[in-house]
């Protein structure tokens, strides 16, 4: 009797496991074939896999695989690629076929794709992607994405949907950000050199929730130039949490 109990304790306990959303890192490589003895073309995936329940990890993965495929695919025919493996294969079939038209180029490109769980709570789910490409040109691109989830249901949180009220998130956010960066709360938003579209403080287009507090980072060229780099100011969530909708 007493090794019956134990038995389907066990089977609880593993039920139980089953059913709490988890993730598993995955990674994808791929190399290009044509022969290379410095900058090689090469790409790196690194990505956390939902997994358990079946709806809500379906959503997350679907949504981290379409940013991702936003940041490395440059093909034509997007339709083909619809797993990470596809995606990297695509990459360097891209990179070859402008190899053939630009023979005497001796640039290799290069992507580099990192994702982890920055935050999780029972209401919030927030994504990272570290992400690099090259493709050519002075510079390669480095910048952060984040990815936001109902941790409920695994639907997209959009920034919109983040606040009670974004515009008055928006104001306490700018008065924030000009003391940080020393900028003149009467003197336009750009006045010591920033790029901000048509003269206004905007939030940024990546919000991340971290253990530390919220983070509104800008990447490079979004509010100031590649040169100046990116932008950020983290905020205790004992200063936000009466804006936010999740916590």
């Amino acid at each position: 009797m007493k090794n019956y109990i134990f038995i389907i304790f066990l089977c609880l306990i593993f039920t139980s496991c089953k059913k709490e959303l988890s993730f598993e890192n995955e990674r994808f490589e791929e190399k290009s074939n044509i022969p290379c003895k410095t900058d090689c073309p090469e790409i790196t995936i690194e990505v956390p896999v939902a997994k358990n329940i079946k709806v809500i990890s379906d959503s997350i993965n679907k949504k981290v695989f379409s940013v991702i495929k936003e940041i490395v695919f440059f093909g034509e025919d997007s339709t083909k690629v619809n797993d990470y493996k596809s995606l990297s294969k695509s990459f360097i079939a891209s990179y070859e076929e402008m190899r053939q038209k630009f023979p005497n180029d001796t640039f290799g490109w290069e992507a580099k794709i990192i994702g982890n769980v920055e935050f999780q709570s029972d209401s919030i789910l927030n994504l990272k992607i570290d992400h690099y490409t090259f493709t050519g040109g002075a510079h390669g691109y480095q910048g952060y994405r984040s990815i936001l989830f109902n941790a409920k249901t695994g639907k997209t949180i959009f920034n919109n949907q983040l606040f009670k009220n974004e515009k008055d998130f928006k104001a306490f956010a700018e008065k924030a950000f000009r003391a940080k960066y020393k900028i003149p709360a009467e003197a336009n938003i750009n006045a010591t050199g920033l790029m901000f579209e048509n003269d206004k403080f905007q939030l940024p287009q990546n919000i991340f929730y971290t253990s530390e507090g919220l983070l509104l980072y800008y990447n490079s060229y979004e509010a100031a130039s590649y040169a100046d780099g990116p932008k950020e100011i983290l905020f205790p969530y004992d200063e936000v949490n009466k804006y936010l909708n999740f916590h």
